[in-house]
């Protein structure tokens, strides 16, 4: 049985992707701020030494886009130094890293789907502080998967799915059209992970939903999944200032490695609504 160590795991992906790393018959070791500070070098070797994975999913990461910007050096600590400490300690004791990373390293200056060797040109400090974490984990292992991923959304945390059912009763809600992504349910990714460490050879992929949708395009077919009736209105990027600049287009080529993202859609939905 290999055993696989999960940091994070308390975050949005790590209560789903850890369930499903043991119902594949891993040993799944769950560690998280209170256990696994990433940012202290001798508590990750020790901790890692300690339990000798053989691999590491390292899911925790400053993920606060807007803060990021007056922030960088809490969002540089932990996606940089922190993935730099799990990179080095995996390559001492001879473990698989899988670094999950985001679209957010591209420019949004494409017109076609990102490739994964496509070039990293950041537009905001989240996605600089994740691309310098790509860059630790192939400078310091030589066994890796980086997994690009995209517009996350899942039961375990905020995400848009439910922010927009929530103000679904609203007299009129406008949501930006001229962002294009990939929404990811987390289901997905965890499943895609397990796809990578059993079948992929090392290197970087984009595991994120299949096809491409606005976040317009996202809420109004949460809505129409649900059978709601919301006065939706699209609007454009510069009617909602926000700190960080977004990139208009990180629609990621994922290789088949996740459903489409409407098909995920519906079964998450399902069990929201359901609970099976």
């Amino acid at each position: 049985m290999y055993k696989v160590l999960v940091t994070g795991a308390n975050g949005m992906l790590g209560q789903d992707l850890c369930p499903i790393l043991e119902d594949e018959g891993y040993e799944v070791v769950e560690t998280d701020i209170h256990n696994l500070d990433i940012t202290n070098l001798d508590m990750v070797r020790n901790v890692l030494i300690s339990e000798k994975p053989d691999y590491v999913i390292h899911c925790a990461a400053y993920t606060n886009v807007d803060k990021a910007e007056e922030d960088i050096e809490t969002a540089r600590l932990i996606n940089a130094k922190g993935t730099e400490n799990i990179a080095k300690v995996c390559a001492e004791i001879d473990s698989t890293l899988v670094y999950i990373s985001t679209d957010y390293v591209f420019a949004g200056d494409k017109n076609e789907p990102y490739l994964c060797a496509d070039e990293e040109k950041p537009l905001n400090n989240y996605g600089l502080t994740k691309y310098e974490g790509e860059q630790a984990v192939k400078k310091y292992c030589s066994k890796y998967y980086i997994a690009r991923t995209s517009w996350l959304y899942g039961v375990h945390g905020k995400n848009f799915v439910e922010t927009m059912i929530s103000l679904a009763g609203k007299p009129e809600l406008k949501v930006v059209n001229d962002q294009k992504g990939c929404p990811t349910w987390t289901v997905e990714l965890a499943n895609g992970i397990v796809n990578l460490i059993k079948n992929k050879e090392y290197g970087i992929y984009h595991v994120c939903g299949g096809g491409e949708t606005t976040w317009y395009g996202f809420a109004k077919e949460v809505f129409e999944q649900m059978n709601l009736d919301v006065n939706l209105k699209p609007c454009a990027t510069n009617e909602f200032p926000r700190p960080a600049k977004r990139p208009s287009y990180s629609v990621m080529n994922n290789s088949g490695l996740c459903r489409d993202w409407k098909l995920a859609l519906k079964d998450y939905l399902k069990i929201r609504i359901e609970g099976v």
